[in-house]
């Protein structure tokens, strides 16, 4: 039985992701921590106020799903007191990222797996647009959330631009054409460009939950792929197979990838 502590449990995401551990045969849920401590029971438990929790738990596994602001010092403080940490909050930066390199040693223990989306549906999506990316003259990415989610674009969205990008320089194929647009009447109607070139759209939209299209372009021709979250449990498959994995998984993990062997 792994014990299990969630970071951000009064947050919808939290929350879920306390109930699915909760119900689960090999996982134990025993902490559940938030600064607000709501009050709420969450997968059974009360909510704590301060990390300390997970210590005086026991946790082996901390999931965060927190704020880019709070999620690396969650994590820094897991790696301190040996507590293994699966991430994912996004918005976290490249300094971010190495300061979690720093703290999760890969020589040692504990580690940690971040992922900018832990559907497999979305880790999929990514990996069929690397496929695509060499072969097509053009890309755009839409990304489409509810319209409480606080940053733009998205985790996922600027990953996704990441390794398109990556997987053109390596291939050898031509940098993406200009935009030839030379008008706009309408201030970020082209959305915003990544340091890929890449143009990222962001739609906010009650109702929705996690939708992503990628979408290239060449002559006489398209290709769409398209992922979509429609219920936030669709992320927890791939929390529960990070908790269950993290321990075997040295040092820091960037993404689903490498568990899926994909």
């Amino acid at each position: 039985m792994i014990r299990v502590g969630v970071l951000g449990a009064c947050g919808r995401l939290g929350a879920t992701v306390c109930t699915a551990v909760a119900a689960t045969s090999d996982l134990e849920l025993v902490a559940a921590v938030d600064p607000r401590a709501c009050g709420v029971p969450v997968g059974g438990l009360v909510p704590a106020g301060s990390i300390d929790a997970l210590e005086a738990a026991g946790a082996e596994v901390a999931v965060d799903f927190t704020e880019p602001a709070a999620a690396v010092g969650n994590l820094e403080w897991c790696a301190s007191h040996d507590i293994h940490a699966v991430c994912g909050t996004t918005g976290i930066d490249a300094a971010g990222l190495d300061r979690l390199r720093a703290a999760f040693d890969p020589s040692g223990r504990p580690n940690a797996i971040v992922a900018a989306n832990f559907s497999l549906s979305a880790v999929l999506m990514m990996r069929f647009a690397e496929l695509a990316a060499p072969f097509f003259d053009g890309v755009e990415v839409i990304e489409l959330h509810h319209d409480q989610k606080k940053d733009a674009p998205s985790g996922t969205a600027l990953e996704t631009a990441r390794r398109i990008g990556a997987v053109r320089a390596l291939s050898g194929a031509s940098p993406f054409g200009e935009d030839a647009t030379t008008t706009v009447s309408c201030e970020g109607a082209r959305g915003g460009v990544t340091a890929d070139g890449i143009h990222v759209h962001s739609v906010r939209l009650a109702g929705l939950v996690a939708h992503q299209e990628v979408l290239f372009g060449g002559p006489g021709q398209s290709l769409l792929i398209r992922q979509d979250s429609y219920d936030r449990n669709s992320f927890m498959p791939g929390v529960l197979l990070a908790c269950r994995r993290v321990a075997s998984t040295p040092g820091l993990t960037v993404g689903l990838d490498a568990l899926l062997g994909i």
